[in-house]
């Protein structure tokens, strides 16, 4: 079983750094309370710190 997460975009990036804005299109969030479901690895963990204060995290045990 791959554990995934889902993440939230909580906050606007509005007057965030540009850095912050890359991360987060990097993952595929564009809007505000959009939702995307991504592998949980060490590279999306480093991405989700980064920006930890524009989205929320959760993890969701992937079932088959």
């Amino acid at each position: 079983m791959t554990e995934k997460l889902n993440i939230t975009l909580v906050k606007s990036m509005i007057g965030h750094p540009e850095k912050h804005r890359k991360v987060l299109r990097g993952m595929g969030l564009t809007k505000m309370h959009r939702t995307v479901q991504l592998e949980d690895t060490p590279a999306i963990r480093g991405m989700i710190q980064k920006v930890s204060h524009l989205v929320r995290a959760e993890e969701v045990s992937d079932e088959a």
